[in-house]
């Protein structure tokens, strides 16, 4: 993508609305805009970085036996009602009527819908167990939304539904998700730590958040230190197999937020040197709430004695969009964000140092040739911007690697490639770039 073509609305000044590292970039990169309180547009920059977050997400959701699917934003209101949960989850639901009189409502989540749907279709445990999710726009009327992404109204999210038959098959439902969220969000980069949790208005009496240690995160956690050091189960992880041993791993030490911490097991299992309390971003949870939806919608099947039985149920959610803010306040500097590798909206940038001279515009064009050609994304600085503005926007929008190309390297056959993440450069011939970023 050449910058000279290419939609990007950077911001020298930070917006005086912004509150938090995240909010600021983003705007300030030029990768959202506000429309109203708690909801944004996600423009070319932002939307790139979004579906690369996605395409992990359903990679591992699929990698561990997930299958897709897609509900409607509207819900009816008569499904909620089903559940009891119409009344109960309180003025963040959005109540709409349509010109027919019927009542909707903007789905804050997807329990009622994924029930009813179930229950139209599955009526044996031979088709038992099942897990369904998708990736959809869910709205939640925040009295005071802030933070831009980390707190807004509209959000992306990925909800799936466990059914099973019983509370054994459940629970190896919850432990494939539990080991797929800890695969999902390390390929982002981000070491997120399973803590116990609230189940809230989903309801149930098992819960796990996935929390990323930051100071602007809105949690108060507390763990033992030697959980961030666990290693994240591999490419090859069997999820048909005994995953309980990684569950146990990761579950035997403490780690808990503050709506369940216990103060006195805390003290008494983690020693002095180990105790973190600090605060977090919560980016993913997932519930285990048995027959609560099944039994009050009569989502049943027929068990191996032919006897009818509500199925157990789970659900498991990660913050789509939340996670583009929570990557930027885990990974930024002064200059700006420093995009993982496998999210950053471009792989490398390409800089331009004397726009017009024919031996830099040759070689520039040579390199983004290429590098497209061996499918590397790049986003190429051909504006006639001073080289101080590119370096900046460069380091701003976060681009893992920079290719510097200017007359005086040229000269010696040479550009200077610079790694984002640690700031390290090196001179290499335009070929050796090729090759490094294209192995």
């Amino acid at each position: 993508m050449r910058l000279s073509r290419f939609f990007l609305p950077i911001l020298k000044e930070n917006p005086k609305e912004a509150e938090i590292v995240s909010h600021r970039l983003m705007l300030r990169a030029g990768m959202m805009r506000q429309e109203a309180a708690g909801i944004y547009a996600w423009l070319p920059l932002g939307f790139r970085v979004l579906k690369k977050i996605e395409q992990i997400v359903r990679e591992e959701q699929d990698r561990a036996g997930a299958l897709e699917l897609l509900m409607p934003t509207l819900q009816l209101a008569d499904l909620w009602r089903e559940s009891g949960r119409y009344d109960a989850y309180g003025p963040e639901m959005l109540r709409i009527l349509d010109r027919h009189k019927r009542e909707l409502l903007y789905g804050p989540t997807n329990e009622e819908m994924i029930t009813e749907i179930f229950r139209s279709y599955v009526k044996s445990y031979k088709n038992l167990p099942l897990n369904l999710y998708h990736i959809q726009w869910k709205f939640r009327d925040e009295q005071r939304p802030r933070f831009g992404v980390m707190r807004g109204r509209e959000f992306l999210m990925k909800d799936a539904y466990s059914f099973d038959l019983d509370e054994a098959g459940a629970r190896r439902s919850y432990n494939k998700m539990f080991v797929a969220y800890l695969r999902t969000f390390a390929r982002m980069g981000l070491k997120a730590i399973p803590m116990r949790a609230e189940t809230g208005p989903i309801g149930g009496d098992l819960s796990h958040e996935f929390i990323v240690l930051a100071e602007t995160g809105e949690s108060g956690v507390f763990c033992d230190k030697d959980v961030l050091d666990l290693p994240i189960p591999p490419d090859d992880v069997d999820y048909d197999g005994d995953l309980n041993p990684i569950i146990k791993q990761w579950t035997s030490l403490y780690a808990a937020t503050e709506d369940v911490h216990d103060a006195a097991r805390f003290e008494s299992e983690v020693p002095a040197e180990k105790r973190v309390n600090t605060r977090g971003i919560e980016v993913g949870q997932i519930f285990y709430f048995g027959t609560k939806y099944s039994d009050s919608m009569k989502a049943l099947v027929a068990g191996p004695d032919g006897v009818d039985v509500p199925i157990h149920g789970g659900s498991y959610g990660v913050g789509v969009s939340r996670l583009v803010g929570a990557i930027i306040e885990a990974c930024h500097d002064d200059a700006g964000i420093k995009w993982p590798e496998a999210v950053a909206p471009f792989r490398a940038a390409i800089l331009n140092l004397k726009q017009g001279d024919a031996a830099v515009d040759g070689a520039c064009e040579k390199l983004y040739r290429e590098l497209t050609a061996k499918g590397v994304d790049v986003l190429y600085d051909d504006t006639d911007q001073r080289a101080g503005a590119k370096f900046a926007a460069a380091d701003l929008i976060g681009i893992p690697w920079q290719i510097l190309v200017g007359p005086k390297g040229l000269a010696d056959g040479k550009v200077e490639v610079k790694r984002r993440s640690d700031g390290s450069r090196e001179n290499m011939s335009p070929a050796d770039v090729v090759a490094k970023l294209a192995g």
